[in-house]
């Protein structure tokens, strides 16, 4: 009897590390699948849709005002290039991104350098991204 239930708790053990690996499994995948969206979404210089990404208590909080959305609209992205994620936590992401921005009018172009953090909200299953768009203010 005592063999049947140690073996049973066991295979209980199996199963309970097998289903977390699996939702970390999907966590990984929604995460490579979102850094892929936004990372295309800047390449095309869409920052309406990469605006998409930004976390909404974030974008509540800071919304694009029309000096922000007048630098997005007259700039283009010539490179996007990662370190790939680092993750901070169980939930936190982090990824330092060298962007090349084109001016539209004059095709003169600068480097940024964007400190990425994204958390990730089991609730929704989403990441989202908790430091905005880039700053792509010539400096």
């Amino acid at each position: 009897m005592r063999r049947i239930i140690l073996s049973t708790c066991g295979s209980m053990l199996v199963l309970l590390a097998g289903c977390a690996s699996l939702g970390s499994h999907a966590k990984d995948e929604a995460r490579d699948e979102t850094l892929a969206q936004y990372a295309a979404a800047l390449r095309f210089g869409d920052f309406a849709s990469a605006w998409q990404f930004v976390d909404p208590k974030v974008r509540e909080a800071h919304p694009l005002d029309a000096a922000a959305k007048g630098r997005y609209s007259q700039a283009e992205v010539g490179a996007y290039q990662t370190d790939g994620p680092v993750a901070t936590g169980e939930n936190t992401i982090e990824q330092t991104a060298q962007i090349s921005v084109v001016v539209k009018a004059s095709q003169a172009s600068y480097d940024i350098v964007d400190h990425q953090v994204w958390q990730y909200d089991p609730a929704v299953k989403r990441w989202w991204l908790e430091t905005g768009l880039p700053d792509i203010t010539p400096h």
